[in-house]
Order: structure tokens, then sequence, then C-alpha cells
């Protein structure tokens, strides 16, 4: 199933506009002609489901030639609406723009207002990637007006994210931070912890942003509780390493220092060798600017031995520098020359 988040870009796609297929009036279901338009929508939608972008937009194009031949204007209209989604998701934002444009004049003229919802959210969302933050501040805020009016909870919950974004994306971090709250108020109502917690990561990255360390932690917290309910290791080193730097921000080097153990413990457990070095040679600077030399070595002597384990000559040559230059610094010139 696809991810209700474009990793990049933290954008949310509610499930309503991962498939066009949900509702179809009984004349048109009962119709022999639109048969196989409908199932090449919802071919198309299962397409994108798993992330099959171009086969979904050939599949959606044979649909939308099938409903304009049989003058089908609100299928059509949703079908241009579920191109500009399967366009936006593999980045063409021109031609994503184009169809939603289409889409939404014909959801408007028939009246079919999930598509308008779902067309307008997708014209922010590719404006925003354009860079052209104005129009996206605008289509968002109608995409907003258009789900509280249809009472589209995941719609405004969407709504409110991506304008958002939009708001960081220009600097504006207290709308921003506004619109996030709001959304995650929504994601808390309808007990969705994926969302929930792509939410507080966005949350979290807008007060750091602003150099609010102590929000930033606490929205971070929260995001590992629920990672590690879900779960998903690799999301969790991700956010251990964020809270980590957070903490560092904000001079609470013993706190980093915890976050980070708990990165290396997952580290080995993935067999991930590149963060774990990297984590064990975070935690000797760290130690070395505490003024804890003998514990920076400790980690020097593990990133040493990583090294040698998997062969690495480079990152062995600079664990064994790293730690003649600890050692001579404290002074034990016999330790330093058994490396």
């Amino acid at each position: 199933m696809v991810k209700p988040f474009d990793d990049k870009f933290g954008t949310f796609v509610p499930p309503a506009e991962r498939g066009w297929d949900a509702e179809r009036s009984s004349a048109t279901a009962a119709d022999p002609r639109r048969c196989d338009a409908d199932y090449l929508l919802e071919k198309g939608a299962e397409l994108y489901q798993i992330r099959n972008f171009h086969a979904a937009i050939k599949t959606i194009q044979k649909a939308l030639e099938l409903y304009r031949n049989s003058q089908d204007l609100q299928s059509e209209g949703r079908a241009l609406g579920g191109l500009g989604v399967a366009y936006y998701a593999l980045g063409n934002y021109s031609e994503a723009i184009a169809c939603s444009h289409q889409g939404l004049a014909i959801a408007r003229q028939v009246l079919d207002r999930v598509t308008e919802r779902q067309t307008l959210a997708n014209l922010g969302n590719a404006y925003r990637h354009l860079e052209d933050h104005n129009r996206s501040v605008e289509y968002s805020q109608q995409s907003l007006a258009v789900a509280r009016q249809i009472n589209d909870q995941r719609g405004e919950m969407a709504a409110l994210n991506n304008l958002g974004m939009t708001y960081k994306v220009m600097g504006d971090c207290l709308h921003a931070i506004h619109c996030y709250q709001r959304a995650l108020l929504i994601a808390r109502s309808q007990r969705d912890l994926t969302t929930e917690g792509q939410i507080l990561r966005n949350l979290g990255n807008a007060y750091h942003a602003m150099a609010n360390y102590p929000q930033t932690i606490f929205c971070y917290e929260q995001l590992l509780a629920i990672v590690r309910q879900l779960p998903n290791r690799e999301t969790e080193s991700q956010v251990l390493k964020n809270l980590a730097s957070a903490c560092y921000a904000m001079g609470d080097l013993m706190k980093a220092i915890g976050y980070q153990e708990q990165r290396l413990i997952l580290a080995r457990g993935l067999k991930d060798y590149r963060s774990e070095e990297q984590i064990l040679e975070n935690l000797a600077v760290t130690y070395e600017g505490m003024g804890k030399p003998h514990q920076a070595i400790k980690y020097h002597e593990q990133r040493l031995a990583l090294a040698r384990a998997i062969q690495d000559q480079q990152l062995e040559q600079q664990a064994l520098a790293n730690l003649k230059s600890t050692c001579y610094a404290i002074g034990d010139f016999a330790k330093a020359h058994q490396y």
C-alpha cells in the first residue's frame, strides 16, 4: 500500500486521493458502455497504490478517453483528478497542474465537491513544489474551505498539514505551527498514528527552524513513542538522531548522549555499519568536549574495531589518528604508541 506521505516533502495524501472509484452513481454502474471505463479507473487506482505511476497514468488515460466518448462528465472530472495526483507523484508538476485544473473546472460544473477538494489540494501541493507559494496557499485554503463544508475531516487535516508546509517554506513558521497544531488535533481524533507521527515531525521541524529546542524535543519525543508502536526501526533511528541534534543545540549533552547510545543499539541490530561508525565518532567527540577523554577513548577503540571488522582501511587510519590524538592530549604517550 502506498505511503500516505511523500517521504521527501512530507505531503499528506488522504486515502480518497489515492483511489478514484469510491463512489459511482447507480446509472453509471448499470450502463454497460461505461463498465470498461470504470474498470480501467479502478485498475489505475490499484496501480497507483503499488506506486506503479507510469502504468497508472496510461490506464487512467484510457478510462478518460472512454468517459469522454460516453459523455460522462462527472467521471471525466474524477479521471482528470486521478491523473493529476499520479503526475504529482511522479514529480511532473506541470502536467499535474494541467490535469487538476481541468478536473476542477468539471467538478465545479457538476457540483462534485469531493473531486473539487481533491483537485484543489493537488494544485496547492504542485504549486508548492514549483515554489509558487502564493498560489499554493490560495489553492490549499480553498481545499480547506471545501473540506469543512462537506465535513471531510481527513481532507481538512491534509489541507492544514500541506498549508503548514508551504508557510514553513515561506519562512512563516508561526503560521505553519498553527496549521500543524490544528491538523494534529484531527489526526488524534481519528486515531491515525501514522498521520499523527508525520504531523509531529513537521511540527518539530518548524520549532527547530525557530530554534525553539524544548518544543522541538517535546514533538520528537512524542513522535518517537509513535514510531516505536508501529514499528519502523530506520525511522526510529532518524528520530533519535534529530532528538540528539536538538539536545546538542540546547546544551543538554548527557541527554544527547543517551539518544545517541539508543541509536547505536539500533544501528548494530540493523547491521548498519556506516551509521554505527558515525555514532561512535559523535560519542567520542562529545565526551572529549565534556573533558572526559577516557570515555572518548572507549568509543574511538570501538570505532577502530569496527573499521577492522569491515576491512575499511581509510576508516581504520582515521580511528587510529583520533585515538593517538586523544592519548597525547592526556599525556598517555605509552598508550598512544600502542596504536
